[in-house]
């Protein structure tokens, strides 16, 4: 899971349900002759052949639900979604009452219409599906196959702790199948000259999710989260399609944070982020970050302002939050760096203000502009009032 846009981190394109209720239909379709009828279309839309006809099997919505408990158990084992859950909970972005993983398995389970599994590369579609829908998802899984035997998917989306990373990453796996499957679907339109379809696109997958039960009740940073790699990762490939025409986003071209997926010149210009690491001892139980992305989300939140969630967020550098035990509860500290002075006084005066809106009894919490290694800097601490660390805050430095 993010990873808090919380995925189960090895699976690819399970959130494709916006053409109808893949439960709707009970019509028998041959998935194997379907696929060979796409695989043509998916390899002209990307420039690549399969080296290989990718193994495709069809599961009961049951099997669907076991296979990612499982894998649910696998990418995150009981402590490190214990740490995820810490750390979201003090942000406030998580209610102190949610069973994260009862919540992630429902929602999956609700969600799956097919999937690509880069552990057994195999393109996985639920059984019984609508066959137009299935249609769209073969393809789009297709896509994810394809990429799957061109790249090592599972190592980068895998990796332990960078969130921020992996979600940009995963944006452009998501967004290259959005836009593969759509040109493989269509291939006489050019999406690309219709800004009034992306409009309509963005509408639809809303509109589809909203009316999706679980995902309507969960935290909006799971919701958007949830979202982001479609829309925000189809909107950075298009980009990248216009401005790199002859090459493709991986490899050294891979984008390094959600500040490049939102902010493709910030990307082009080459602006790296920052790379944190809690130094000294103890260190923290768990630690990660959140990213533009997700500050945006927690900011939108405490302040109940989307303008002012995303424009707090500008000129973000990198960050790094901690876990720390403190007594019977935790103690968060968290760091963000920043490409200017502005940036990071913007970010303080908007943090001590919200912030505080939440203060909770027992509990005290500090905003301080400082400096990481001669970078603009913003610390937050929120801990229990008789920490006994208060005197000497954890402090990150640049790896």
């Amino acid at each position: 899971m993010h990873d808090l846009r919380l995925p189960v981190a090895a699976l690819l394109g399970i959130t494709l349900p916006f053409c109808g209720d893949p439960r709707s239909a009970q019509q028998s379709v041959d998935v194997e002759a379907l696929a060979r009828e796409l695989r043509p279309a998916i390899e002209a839309a990307l420039g690549l052949r399969f080296k290989e006809p990718p193994a495709i099997a069809v599961r009961s919505r049951e099997q669907v639900r076991t296979y990612l408990e499982r894998k649910l158990d696998s990418d995150f084992p009981a402590a490190e979604l214990e740490g995820m859950t810490a750390a979201y909970r003090l942000f406030g972005l998580l209610p102190d009452s949610l069973d994260l993983r009862a919540l992630l398995l429902e929602l999956y389970t609700e969600q799956v219409v097919g999937y690509y599994d880069p552990d057994s590369a195999t393109l996985y579609v639920v059984e019984g599906a609508d066959p137009v829908q299935l249609r769209l998802v073969l393809a789009h899984e297709l896509v994810h196959g394809l990429q799957g035997q061109y790249l090592n998917l599972d190592s980068l989306l895998t990796l332990r702790r960078e969130n921020d990373r992996r979600m940009a990453a995963q944006a452009v796996f998501e967004g290259q199948a959005m836009l593969a499957s759509l040109k493989a679907m269509m291939p006489e339109q050019d999406h690309d000259a219709m800004p009034e379809f992306w409009q309509e696109f963005r509408r639809t997958i809303r509109a589809q999710q909203d009316r999706m039960p679980v995902f309507n009740r969960a935290p909006a940073v799971i919701r958007e989260g949830l979202i982001f790699p479609y829309l925000a990762g189809a909107d950075f490939v298009r980009w990248f399609l216009r401005e790199y025409p002859d090459t493709v986003p991986f490899g050294r071209r891979l984008p390094q944070s959600t500040e490049h997926v939102l902010h493709p010149d910030r990307y082009r210009e080459g602006d790296m982020p920052v790379s944190l690491g809690f130094a000294g001892e103890p260190a923290p139980l768990y630690d990660d970050g959140l990213g533009e992305f997700e500050i945006r989300i927690l900011v939108t939140q405490l302040s109940g302002s989307e303008s002012i969630g995303n424009a707090s967020a500008l000129g973000w550098a990198g960050d790094r939050y901690g876990v720390f035990p403190a007594g019977e509860d935790h103690a968060l500290v968290w760091w963000t760096v920043w490409d200017s002075e502005k940036a990071a006084r913007r970010f303080a005066m908007v943090l001590e203000r919200e912030w505080g809106k939440r203060a909770r009894d027992g509990r005290a919490y500090t905003v301080t502009l400082s400096e990481v290694e001669g970078l603009p800097a913003v610390s937050l601490v929120d801990a229990p009032e008789g920490w006994e660390r208060w005197g000497a805050i954890p402090r990150v430095t640049v790896r």
